[in-house]
């Protein structure tokens, strides 16, 4: 699968203050050492960005397109700011994300028309959030109407059905990775991706790779095209190119539901047992599920 660099953030420390004082030289850092992990795309995220956003994101794409030759994806809620980075991208852009709330693709979908991008649409109704599959295959297929309407090829969708936190509710997590496997049926030509990170929010901060890791593994069996994730995750990045396959055949034996004898594996293994049983509600998700 695809995986999209999430690490030039706003809401990161060192790389928000590099955007607000306008420093090169840590943003265009952490894009050559994505680009060395070997990441497929950059994701520059903004935020909203409403004041200033129009000349903060082309100077951020100018920045990192000094040091990298990766596709950006330009990650803001601020159309003119993409507007204005979708002007200097050298090459095809992927804009995240189009809701289907009406203001956004108003706004949104003639762009991505105009410069020949691709979108992420984000299963986002007026209503909120989806509250289960069904939900999601109705929003998709509306979003990818009015995205074709607008003069979208459907192939240029990618389709992100929004990952909710473990320390919530299980079945959401089912239900997301349900949909992307019914979507190539729903919405034949679309691409899918979903953020990692989602799912490990609110998580302590040393646990949460293994829940992004083991979520990946859970997204791939169904087709997954690409995942937002950390760049820097060097065992993250290793699974996806094929090599841990016992530790992902554990991994796939464990959401299946398979009965495992910890005695019989070491430490590191188990702690991917345990989590794929809290991403299937085999066990209760708590902070300390790993001592369990």
């Amino acid at each position: 699968m695809l995986i999209i660099a999430e690490n030039i953030n706003v809401i990161s420390q060192t790389l928000g203050q590099a955007m607000r004082e306008r420093l090169c030289q840590p943003i265009q850092k952490m894009a050559e050492l994505a680009q060395r992990a070997g990441v497929n795309y950059l994701d520059l995220n903004i935020g909203p960005a409403k004041k200033n956003g129009a000349e903060l994101l082309p100077w951020l794409v100018e920045t990192v397109q000094q040091v990298s030759e990766l596709p950006l994806s330009l990650d803001t809620t601020n159309p003119e700011a993409i507007e204005e980075g979708l002007k200097i991208c050298r090459r095809r852009a992927l804009i995240n994300s189009v809701s289907l709330q009406p203001e956004r693709l108003e706004r949104i979908l003639p762009l991505v028309a105009k410069y020949h991008a691709e979108m992420i649409g984000l299963l986002w109704g007026v209503e909120g959030m989806p509250r289960d599959v069904d939900e999601r295959c109705l929003l998709a297929v509306d979003l990818v109407y009015k995205a074709n309407e607008a003069g979208v090829a459907t192939e240029d969708i990618w389709i992100d059905p929004i990952a909710t936190p473990i320390s919530g509710d299980h079945h959401k997590i089912q239900s997301c990775v349900e949909f992307l496997g019914l979507l190539p049926d729903i919405a034949s030509g679309c691409k899918s991706v979903v953020g990692l990170s989602n799912v490990s929010n609110g998580t302590p901060t040393p646990l949460r790779p293994y829940l992004n890791r083991v979520f990946m593994v859970m997204l791939e069996r169904v087709g997954i095209y690409a995942v937002i994730a950390d760049a820097l995750d060097s065992e993250l990045q290793a699974i996806n190119r094929g090599e841990r396959t016992a530790l992902v055949s554990l991994i796939h034996q464990a959401l299946d539901g398979k009965s495992i004898d910890f005695k019989d594996i070491s430490e590191e293994e188990s702690n991917y047992v345990k989590t794929a049983m809290v991403l299937t509600g085999q066990t209760l998700y708590s902070h300390a599920w790993l001592e369990a």
